[in-house]
């Protein structure tokens, strides 16, 4: 598929969903989050990504960072496409504004995720009253949804509580822009 500059293409829910690749202040987050992660997985095992494909059942998504091990070559999916699902620890989402973007992560990004089994899904959004961080954990692919449920509004840290990227605190820091 040739897409216009600026646009990606995922597979979500059996649709193909094209979108605006990330503005200022999404790119903004997206790089804090990620160079906080790195720093927090230091030389060890795993390692904080971008721009790389997750291949579950043959959808594939985009997400804004993932957790997956340092190593990915063994991990590919058969097609050489990308990543498998099995193989991704943690995936962020930093919400674009307009509905279409939040529910593309709150809700179908986000029963996605459930059906492949990421054990750790963050949603980070801007958008939401003054913002909030979510961050969902052991997923029920079943069901599509997830047990546990932690929202906090910006300003309140939240610390993720399961694999690689456990004792990880996602605060100002992170959420709020840097100031001079």
């Amino acid at each position: 598929m040739e897409l216009p500059e600026g646009y990606r293409a995922e597979i979500i829910e059996g649709a193909i969903v094209v979108s605006p690749k990330g503005r200022l202040s999404h790119a903004r987050i997206v790089n804090r989050l990620r160079d906080a992660l790195v720093r927090f997985l230091g030389e060890g095992e795993y390692a904080a990504f971008q721009d790389i494909n997750v291949i579950h059942r043959r959808k594939g998504w985009i997400p804004d960072v993932l957790i997956a091990p340092e190593d990915l070559e063994p991990h590919g999916d058969e097609e050489g496409l990308g990543v498998a699902a099995s193989a991704v620890s943690l995936i962020a989402e930093v919400v674009s504004p307009g509905k279409r973007n939040q529910d593309r992560d709150h809700i179908r990004k986000r029963r996605e995720y459930a059906r492949a089994g990421i054990p750790v899904y963050v949603i980070i959004d801007d958008h939401d009253s003054h913002g909030t961080v979510t961050v969902l954990t052991e997923p029920e692919p079943e069901r599509a949804d997830w047990v546990g449920v932690h929202r906090v509004p910006y300003g309140t840290e939240v610390t993720i509580s399961d694999g690689p990227a456990k004792g990880f605190v996602i605060g100002e820091a992170i959420t709020k822009p840097k100031r001079g």
